[in-house]
């Protein structure tokens, strides 16, 4: 096929076959970026070798018979908690390897959680004993990395000792046991008794490490003790304060004892934030377009709003160790917080407030993005992580003001109110109230925004001006509409009512199940599109429009009604729309409360119950009848209370029995003239009873008055709907 072999690696060499991973071979083509492939490249490439359009140095191909990671790898897990283990398990099949016991003489490496284990292990002598970063790290890179960086700590002296290394093992060129044991003993003495000499924190770091980094740890007790990093200092003015002689604790007044305490979290706070920066940040940025674990869009949605935070907690620390180094007990402490108020107050609000969004993305990539998992379960693994996901180190930021406020709190305790700082430490504290007041606003109005467009991604046909940044969503009420309203759907619909801080949205739900007869299906198959939005726009009410809500009251047969008088510049009578909530759980009165309420704040009016009418059903000519037992509408309530809310067009007023259905008459309006008029005059001058006037409801004083009709020659013959308003409780004042 047109290719050469050669015995050993050079330059020449463009491709290594292998059937296992590891190797010098191995690892002189990773170093150099050479693709190593399995045996079915060759195999592959000789099928199609009279195939023109083929080339088996192609990407594509190439990547299809790369040879994974842990190909012919037999590994060992030990010191895992039994989740994680069966995790590591799956990919780790997932990447060609096979899973064996220690007691394996084939086992080629044994993968340690060294934060449990702490002894040596006695495994098969040409086994290498790894940390479980090697594991991760190999899967992020899809290269098996080499072992030598990433080796168990009671292994370090012997690989790297003339005697003891790996590759000579067989003839058991290792250290005694004995020594590594002193060793170990050795170190861990020297590690306890700088640990028992410290003063930062009694508290001891629960996590058992590698000897090695032990000496490193910081022991704060804090969330995080991971003081390692000496990058993160050295941006403090490129230099390293100097640090104040340690003082015993006794010697020290309770508040400067506060106050090293806020200094000490402040330092635990910034390193765990240098740590996002720098670890994962930093790291995921300057990742070759190639190599990429995250888009730009990913990368900024995750950790966009975080360096703005990080540069003002370092210049807060900057002068918080300063006044540490020259403390005495008329310092300001409270100044510091005032000064850097205002940038407290403009970095942390986009944070917070868009903090679920961000977890959502990072959830999202973690669990679809394989080599972007295993990158974070390798830097978990580190000791500057402390052990915690990024996703637990990224809600620090959410808690640390209300942290921050509490030892202050504690300080100005321990203030005598002659104190210059006392004063400094109260406008510290109101400053610190009023950024967290701005936050809750701001996180409220950014739910209600998300929620706002969420409503408007619900919605087929919605008017897009629905979204605007001054509009916010209040509540939502499902209903029946009783009465046959000009403008809405037809009687007997299933509707939901969306109530914003100026309009009403009115939708129709649609039925959830396809059919045969739906576009959607072919030959009684579902196409693949997107599924169906699951309301229909109808009609967007302005507030100040609606001109009264009626509470019609409960009535044997007539529960959970109310009417909307509604008229706008365009409108030459009033509407009137009437509905019925099906929902059991819904409360009328709560949601005809909030409704004035609203419409109250948005006329700016104190008084909301001048928006309220009270009124009986039959002043409304609302039949009872048809929401009793026999009637259709209440075959709809029992259709809506077990399939939930799900009505479909079956409940068409079109399909009900003909003794639902009234005379024409009962739709004219009572104030046609009786004097003789021809047809076409007579038609002009009658109206609806849904056009009548609201005003004249309810006046009942002239009950014993004849009943004016219209005239039988202009009648039409053909049958309609019956209306929601009739005309035997209007009358005329």
């Amino acid at each position: 096929m047109g290719g050469s072999i050669r015995k050993d690696m050079s330059t020449k060499v463009t491709h290594l076959i292998a059937n296992v991973c590891g190797g010098d071979k191995y690892q002189y083509a990773v170093t150099f970026k050479l693709p190593v492939m399995n045996l079915q490249w060759v195999h592959h490439s000789w099928d199609r070798r009279h195939d023109l359009d083929f080339n088996a140095t192609s990407e594509k191909v190439v990547s299809e018979h790369k040879l994974k990671p842990f190909h012919g790898a037999r590994v060992c897990f030990v010191g895992f908690p039994p989740e994680e283990e069966k995790h590591m398990t799956e990919v780790l099949l997932c990447n060609g390897g096979e899973v064996t016991s220690i007691d394996d003489i084939s086992c080629t490496h044994v993968v340690v959680d060294e934060s449990t284990v702490a002894d040596r292990l006695e495994g098969p002598a040409k086994a290498w004993v790894v940390k479980a970063e090697w594991f991760w790290t190999s899967v992020q890179k899809e290269i098996s990395l080499g072992e030598k960086e990433y080796l168990f700590d009671d292994y370090v002296d012997q690989v790297l000792s003339p005697g003891g290394r790996r590759d000579s093992q067989v003839a058991g060129g290792t250290a005694t046991p004995s020594s590594a044991s002193r060793r170990k003993r050795k170190r861990l003495h020297d590690t306890i008794q700088s640990l028992a000499m410290s003063t930062a924190s009694p508290s001891l770091h629960k996590r058992r490490s590698s000897v090695s980094d032990a000496g490193l740890l910081s022991v704060s007790g804090s969330f995080l003790d991971c003081t390692t990093s000496p990058n993160s200092k050295e941006l403090l003015d490129g230099a390293l304060e100097p640090q104040p002689v340690e003082t015993p604790r006794k010697a020290l007044t309770q508040r400067h004892q506060v106050f090293l305490e806020l200094l000490q979290t402040e330092t635990n706070y910034v390193d765990i934030l240098h740590t996002i920066m720098t670890m994962f940040k930093k790291h995921l940025e300057e990742m070759p377009e190639e190599e990429a674990l995250l888009n730009n869009t990913e990368l900024n949605l995750i950790f966009g709003k975080l360096p703005l935070i990080y540069e003002t907690h370092v210049k807060m620390l900057d002068e918080f160790r300063w006044t540490s180094v020259h403390w005495n007990e008329e310092r300001t402490i409270g100044n510091i917080i005032v000064k850097y108020s205002t940038e407290l107050l403009r970095a942390y609000p986009p944070f917070i407030n868009y903090f679920e969004e961000m977890k959502e993305v990072l959830q999202q990539c973690d669990q679809n993005k394989p080599r972007f998992h295993a990158f974070l379960k390798a830097c978990q693994t580190r000791l500057e992580c402390g052990r915690q996901s990024l996703q637990e180190l990224m809600i620090r930021p959410v808690q640390r003001l209300g942290s921050i406020s509490l030892l202050l709190n504690d300080i100005l305790k321990h203030t005598q109110k002659t104190n210059p700082d006392h004063a400094a430490l109260e406008q510290a504290l109101a400053a610190l109230r009023e950024v967290m007041t701005h936050i809750n606003e701001d996180k409220r109005k950014a739910e209600g925004q998300v929620t706002l467009f969420n409503i408007f991604k619900d919605i087929d046909n919605c008017p897009p001006d629905i979204v605007s940044s001054h509009r916010s969503f209040v509540t939502r009420a499902e209903v029946l509409q009783i009465s046959q309203s000009e403008g809405l759907a037809s009687k007997g619909n299933n509707l939901v009512l969306f109530l914003f801080s100026d309009q009403l949205e009115v939708c129709k739900k649609k039925s959830k199940a396809y059919t045969l007869k739906s576009p959607s299906t072919v030959g009684g198959s579902l196409q693949s599109k997107p599924p169906p939005k699951p309301f229909k726009h109808v009609r967007l009410i302005p507030l100040n429009t609606i001109k009264r809500v009626i509470d019609v009251t409960e009535a044997e047969g007539c529960h959970k009604v109310f009417s909307l008088v509604c008229r706008n510049n365009e409108d030459l009578k009033e509407r009137l729309h009437s509905f019925a909530m099906v929902d059991e759980d819904s409360d009328k009165v709560a949601f005809l409360k909030t409704l004035t309420r609203t419409m109250a704040n948005n006329a700016c009016t104190a008084d909301a119950e001048k928006f309220m009418a009270y009124i009986d059903a039959h002043q409304l000519d609302i039949d009872t009848s048809e929401v009793s037992n026999n009637g259709s509408l209440s075959k709809a309530f029992a259709k809506f209370a077990t399939t939930r809310f799900k009505v479909s067009r079956a409940f068409s007023f079109n399909k009900t029995p003909s003794k639902l259905k009234r005379a024409v008459s009962s739709m004219m309006s009572p104030f046609g003239s009786s004097t003789a008029l021809t047809p076409a005059s007579q038609l002009a001058q009658m109206k609806l009873a849904s056009y009548s006037n609201i005003n004249e409801l309810g006046n009942t004083e002239d009950e014993t008055l004849p009943m004016p009709a219209a005239p039988m020659s202009v009648q039409p013959t053909r049958k309609v709907n019956s209306a929601s308003l009739g005309t035997n409780a209007i009358k005329r004042c």
